[in-house]
């Protein structure tokens, strides 16, 4: 195993959290004011 191979494994592992992170929230934050738009009504 190279360097180059054990940086980067972990570099598109981390990238691949924080995209999956970033496009989590935003799906729980779109959730959570559907859900504030049917307590109004």
């Amino acid at each position: 195993m190279s360097a180059t191979h054990v940086l980067f494994i972990p570099a598109v592992l981390l990238l691949g959290l924080s995209i999956g992170y970033a496009l989590g929230a935003r799906a729980v934050r779109a959730e959570i004011e559907r859900k504030r738009q049917r307590m109004k009504e």
